[in-house]
């Protein structure tokens, strides 16, 4: 080892235990005594001299370093404001301005002001449910919270939601100033509405079809809230990861999706059966309607000719008595004697007309009676 590495750097000669001395020279070392402290400061104020202008004095030296102290205070106020960023100026600690220009900016120095750079564009992710962590070469491990991910739906079904929920700041003063523990509340807030909305809707088509509308309204009611407590935070999507039935229940859920299926196909036979007769019912409803309205003009009809015809043969009797009478009678023996086999004779022919046997009517009679006596 050369000298220079040896050197003591108070000023004193070579040791070998110098490696283990204290640096401020305390102990025997050597023999050696401990340096100066008086002589090493007026070294220091003499190097000191030999590096100032000539001719000054102390004083003069020390309001050159209070200027250049002043100097450095006031230029700590210099900020810059990158893309994408506000910076939030604090005076005494209450908000003075919002500097939203990007490029370079001045505030008081500390304490008077103070600025805090919020950045409003980026997209931050927040979980509900479920944790990852980031793993060496993979995506990451998914870790469940049952505490957050299991909901009560509508129909008492428990289901297990996770949520992700995508936000950024769109006013840096409120966001700094007028809630407290910002990425706490917002997930309290997100938690609240999304078990609001699974509350009001059934388990079935929150695990299958109804996943968006379930995350929409949930983005309604969290930027709502968001908004009446002057967050300053924008919610920009809400997106469900998964949803299912915890496992648990799952095969008793099983069963209940099993009846309620039956219960649905039962319930499109009976409509399929309705379908059919309602209308079949209908039609012979309409159709004895229909034939009983026809029966009344029939009847109508009928009892109104009988009544004008009788009519008519009443003004008839009261004009010719003997020949209505005459007439009644003839229409009378008409309708007895047309269906029955008659024989008319005159009378002025005498008793030439010869009895005889109707042997043609009786042949079948004997033929009937011959049949009936015989034995099979």
């Amino acid at each position: 080892m050369d000298d220079k590495r040896k050197k003591n750097p108070w000023g004193q000669g070579n040791n070998n235990n110098q490696g283990s001395r204290p640096p401020w020279g305390g102990g025997n070392y050597g023999g050696e005594p401990p340096p100066d402290l008086d002589e090493v400061l007026r070294r220091a104020q003499a190097n000191l001299r030999q590096v100032m202008p000539g001719g000054m004095d102390g004083g003069k030296m020390l309001g050159l370093a209070l200027l250049a102290v002043a100097a450095l205070w006031l230029a700590s106020g210099l900020y810059i404001i990158v893309p994408g960023q506000h910076g939030v100026v604090q005076r005494f600690g209450e908000w003075s301005a919002t500097a939203a220009d990007e490029g370079l900016h001045y505030h008081l120095p500390w304490p008077v002001e103070t600025v805090a750079k919020v950045n409003v564009t980026e997209v931050r992710r927040m979980s509900i449910g479920f944790s990852e962590s980031i793993g060496r070469g993979s995506m990451g491990a998914k870790q469940d919270i049952a505490e957050e991910s299991l909901m009560l739906t509508s129909d008492a079904n428990i289901v297990d939601i996770d949520l992700e929920v995508h936000w950024n700041v769109k006013s840096a003063e409120d966001f700094l100033f007028n809630i407290r523990d910002q990425e706490n509340t917002i997930k309290k807030v997100a938690e609240s509405a999304i078990r609001e909305v699974v509350g009001q809707t059934q388990m079935f088509p929150i695990i299958t079809t109804s996943r968006d509308a379930v995350a929409s309204r949930a983005r309604e009611i969290m930027s709502r809230n968001l908004d009446e407590y002057k967050s300053g935070v924008n919610i920009t999507q809400v997106l469900i990861r998964e949803a299912e039935v915890h496992p648990d229940v799952q095969e008793a859920f099983q069963d209940v999706q099993s009846a309620k299926q039956d219960a649905f196909d039962v319930q499109n036979r009976a409509g399929a059966y309705r379908e059919d007769i309602i209308p079949k019912a209908r039609g012979a409803a309409i159709k004895m309607l229909q034939e009983a309205q026809a029966y009344k003009q029939s009847a109508i009809a009928r009892a109104t000719g009988d009544a004008e015809r009788f009519n008519a043969v009443y003004e008839a009797y009261q004009t010719g008595q003997d020949v209505t009478k005459k007439r009644m009678y003839i229409e009378t023996m008409e309708d007895v004697l047309k269906n029955a086999q008659k024989i008319i004779l005159d009378e002025k022919s005498g008793s030439s007309v010869v009895p005889y046997l109707p042997l043609n009517e009786l042949k079948p009679a004997a033929g009937n009676e011959t049949t009936g006596g015989q034995t099979p």
